[in-house]
């Protein structure tokens, strides 16, 4: 699939606020090294904080996004949340209004959901 191909993914507005909540914790409370962010798809610390204010604004208006920035969102997400080292860890409930409990159930259907939507994709323009 072509990295400029956009994939729509039909959200619940819980789904959407936990990955748009997971983006603006990198602005927050959490902390990220170079060699993070790079791991998670952003070319610095930099891009993700200015790329995740372009991604925040689509995900609230719904667009379609490239299998790039989905699998960048959900990484930003999941360890946002998780992690105790670069920290929303414990705060994340008070930050975010979402509890833990919450969080883990949305995560798991955004996991499947985004991953079938980027499979379905791949294999629509490979077949």
């Amino acid at each position: 699939m072509a990295s400029e191909e956009l994939v729509s993914v039909e959200l619940p507005d819980d789904e959407r606020e936990v990955l748009r909540r997971g983006l603006a914790e990198w602005g927050g409370p959490a902390s990220c090294t170079e060699a993070l962010a790079a791991a998670m798809g952003f070319r610095s610390v930099a891009d993700l904080l200015e790329d995740g204010r372009r991604l925040r604004t689509a995900l609230a208006a719904r667009k379609p996004l490239s299998p790039q920035d989905w699998r960048r969102v959900m990484a930003a997400t999941e360890i946002v949340f998780a992690s105790d080292v670069f920290r929303s860890d414990l705060d994340w409930s008070i930050t975010t209004g979402f509890s833990d409990e919450q969080t883990i159930k949305i995560l798991r259907r955004l996991q499947r959901t985004i991953g079938r939507a980027l499979y379905d994709a791949r294999h629509r323009l490979d077949g």
